[in-house]
């Protein structure tokens, strides 16, 4: 087991960031931990970075525990936060020489991790002078350094042009075949493209953890109808299996249905029996964003 966390809870003060979290990561598995601002997603990174302890439980990465072995975790831990502490008036590989002395790392490393973030062109610039995006993958470079077994990244692709996000996915994608990638982003067509799972926490508790396929795989649909006039929720949430209805626009509702069964039938015949015409009605695939709203609003 390459992550282990069993039971753990975190407060400040009054506030309760993390409570009685449990989850299993397996080596070579990269893992989307995704919630709400303030879910105590952030918490639990510098948790298992042994940055701090936890108030009740335990976590292991790679069989040593964080709070009492974490000399041993921070050897095999590549830690991007999220915000990339960086020394600006250092160039760029003056800060990675640096950072490799105190990994203790041959010289010949930082050349390998500067081509393979994509940072060669900006090498010879001070971390000062670089984009936002550039900045991060002189972050990620660092976390790289040391060759980790685990790799946790806080928001990696923040700052991020679309033609950089596809290079920075690809690397995970490959890193992600022989080590362990636990990330956490907003941007759920960044999970899409590169997790294998997501686990989601609400308010410092897991609310879900399922492979994407299983998530997508859940037993609900959306349908898409149109109607030639307003209608009130109400009336459409008195249908069969009804979890949720949102006015998108117009006279256009979305409404979520929890079972696999096809209900453009019964919108249907709802509205013939109400007098409506409907002007247009599609089932629309369940997207992680609409799941993880259901999942993480009141």
């Amino acid at each position: 087991m390459s992550i282990e966390v069993e039971h753990l809870s975190k407060t400040y003060g009054q506030q309760k960031a993390l409570n009685k979290v449990s989850f299993k990561i397996n080596k070579g598995e990269i893992v989307g931990f995704l919630g709400p601002n303030g879910a105590g997603k952030s918490t639990m990174m510098k948790i298992l970075t042994s940055f701090i302890q936890s108030s009740e439980g335990s976590a292991k990465v790679s069989e040593y525990d964080v709070a009492t072995e974490t000399k041993k975790v921070q050897q095999i831990v590549g830690y991007l936060p999220e915000h990339n502490p960086l020394y600006l008036e250092m160039y760029v590989r003056e800060y990675l020489d640096f950072n490799a002395g105190v990994y203790k790392v041959p010289k010949s490393r930082i050349n390998e991790v500067i081509e393979l973030t994509g940072l060669t062109p900006e090498a010879h610039k001070k971390i000062g002078q670089l984009s936002k995006g550039y900045r991060q993958r002189v972050g990620l470079a660092n976390a790289l350094l040391h060759n980790p077994e685990v790799l946790i990244l806080d928001e990696p692709t923040t700052g991020l042009d679309p033609n950089q996000l596809v290079g920075i996915r690809q690397l995970i994608k490959s890193l992600g075949k022989e080590k362990t990638v636990f990330l956490s982003t907003h941007i759920m067509q960044e999970v899409e493209a590169m997790c294998d799972r997501v686990i989601i926490i609400n308010k410092g508790e897991i609310v879900a953890d399922k492979t994407l396929k299983d998530l997508r795989d859940q037993k609900q649909q959306t349908v898409v109808v149109e109607f030639d006039y307003r209608v009130e929720d109400a009336f459409l949430k008195a249908l069969p299996k009804v979890t949720s209805v949102v006015n998108t626009h117009d006279f256009v509702y979305e409404i979520t249905f929890s079972t696999s069964e096809d209900m453009r039938s019964h919108v249907f015949d709802f509205a013939h029996d109400n007098k409506l015409k409907i002007l247009q009605l599609n089932q629309k695939n369940a997207s992680l964003e609409s799941l993880f709203r259901e999942l993480t609003t009141d």
